[in-house]
């Protein structure tokens, strides 16, 4: 009797289970309880030379600002997908970039191998023929575009503390960067000062005075070269991992309406050679760690800037280029769509990946160019979330996280399920928790669900299912259409073990939404 039990269980299809685990989500859309900007999804373009190393492999091979392959047409069309897709350029070495333009440029060295460098690297330069072909990848795909600028010129080493740089930051070479760069009619988003310098510093760090002085500086280059208050980019900073009374005092010191956006940096899981990360980045206890790291900045700006808004400007997950076996895997998507789904209930308002390409947690494979499962797992909140976040809850598995938006392109709201349990499914119903007695909902609309699955169900699989079918590029290389599965209202969402399912429900009535 048991094995005529397991047989019928196997013959179902793979979203219509037994033994599945019933769960009842209360969605309230009275009120969003979070914005995020239309273009939350963002991912860096890094400065890196294929001579980057760690844990004995060098993984990003051509894929830095100053050796990518910009005629690619899977990358082209991999951006133009996003239309648009929010490309920071920016990382480690940004504060030693030369731009060559102008009179304050002198030199224009090459990224070389130096053990006194800052991360074990001499200065480099971007030529302006370089940035000019740059530039015509982003107008082509309609990128829209952050650009990190150098914040160490002019500084010097303090006599009493090696990590520590000291004196006024020296913008001429910027500003005939910026010059140039408007002059040609480039659309910049927004301009970033320096990388991961704050706090503590990474390999150097900057006093928050002295940072706060210096990005005042910045907006006002900004204001003097793009005198268009309409088109005139935005500013971003300081660019690293969060410190609460070093973050205080900068939004302090560069005083109401000069940093748009307070960026920092998030790589919670630690190093990418750690052999338990696989493990953390299916575990939601160690995932909520982080979330305390979201109030508090969430803190800062309401006490000490709210003009400005939080934005994730890094994110990689586990540093020194990602885990070789997981960041690129079907896996590293629970911690990708997780995060993704709590900053924005933090009000964040852009979140970068770390990165675009190159690692082991880039996007799009180093080498092939080819999406990795994080790619479309992106490319589908980036046309399905909307800007305004609404409060869902359930009573159910820690390990079934939810997160609901007011959906992008149609009436309704978008549910992110995400199941981190190895061995457990869920049969889950929604209920509208927006008035005094919550309901069942059940529409009248067929649901629209895309259901995401490793192959052949290895969480370390580089192939990635949506609905059962493997994910793969058009003759053309272009990027293949993320089509849903239609599903009778009536029925429960199937989410399966190990499983991330995104939902449409176009006739859920949220006044939040309208």
């Amino acid at each position: 009797m048991e094995s005529r039990v397991v047989i019928s269980c196997i013959l179902l299809s793979l979203f219509y289970f037994c033994g599945a685990e019933e769960v009842k989500l209360a969605v309230k859309g009275g009120n969003s309880i979070a914005k995020t900007d239309d273009n939350f999804i963002c991912a860096t373009l890094d400065w890196w030379p294929e001579t980057k190393c760690n844990y004995n492999q060098c993984p990003w091979g051509k894929a830095g600002v100053l050796n990518l392959d910009m005629g690619n047409k899977i990358l082209a069309n991999a951006i133009r997908a996003f239309s648009p897709l929010r490309i920071r350029i920016g990382g480690s070495l940004q504060d030693q970039v030369v731009y060559n333009v102008g009179e304050s440029a002198q030199k224009c060295p090459h990224f070389e191998r130096r053990e006194n460098g800052l991360f074990g690297f001499s200065e480099g330069c971007l030529q302006m023929d370089r940035w000019d072909l740059l530039n015509k990848l982003f107008n082509e795909t309609g990128a829209l575009i952050t650009f990190g600028v150098n914040a160490l010129m002019g500084r010097k080493k303090s006599k009493d503390n090696d990590s520590l740089v000291v004196g006024n930051w020296n913008p001429e070479n910027a500003h005939d960067f910026m010059k140039y760069t408007a002059s040609k009619g480039y659309k910049i988003d927004s301009y970033e000062l320096g990388n991961e310098l704050c706090g503590s510093g990474v390999s150097a760090r900057i006093e928050a005075e002295q940072y706060g002085k210096d990005i005042i500086m910045l907006k006002k280059l900004v204001e003097d070269l793009y005198t268009d208050p309409a088109t005139q980019p935005k500013v971003l900073g300081p660019g690293g991992f969060y410190d609460k009374e070093w973050f205080n005092k900068f939004l302090q010191t560069s005083g109401p309406n000069v940093v748009h956006g307070l960026t920092h940096h998030i790589y919670n899981l630690g190093p990418g050679d750690d052999p338990t990360l696989i493990n953390k980045v299916q575990d939601p206890y160690f995932l909520d760690k982080v979330s305390q790291t979201y109030k508090d900045i969430s803190s800062s700006i309401k006490s000490f800037g709210p003009w400005s808004r939080a934005w994730v400007g890094e994110a990689g997950g586990a540093y020194n280029s990602g885990g070789k076996y997981v960041s690129h895997a079907f896996v590293d998507g629970f911690w990708y769509l997780d995060q993704l789904g709590m900053t924005s209930t933090f009000n964040h308002k852009v979140f970068c990946r770390q990165s675009l390409i190159g690692g082991n947690y880039g996007l799009l494979n180093t080498t092939t160019f080819i999406p990795n499962p994080d790619y479309y797992g992106a490319l589908l909140w980036h046309r399905l979330m909307g800007k305004n976040v609404l409060s869902v809850s359930h009573t159910g598995s820690p390990y079934l996280r939810v997160y609901s938006h007011c959906s992008k392109q149609t009436a309704g709201i978008s549910l992110l399920l995400i199941n981190m349990s190895n061995s457990t499914s869920f049969e889950v119903s929604v209920a509208d928790d927006t008035n005094l007695y919550p309901k069942e909902y059940i529409g009248t609309n067929q649901r629209e669900e895309y259901h995401l699955t490793p192959e052949d169900g290895n969480i370390l699989s580089d192939v990635l299912l949506l609905n059962g079918t493997p994910l793969k590029l058009t003759e053309s290389s272009d990027i293949p259409p993320l089509n849903p599965q239609l599903v009778d209202p009536t029925l429960p969402i199937k989410v399966v073990h190990d499983s991330i399912v995104f939902v449409v429900l176009k006739g859920f009535k949220a006044p939040a939404c309208a």
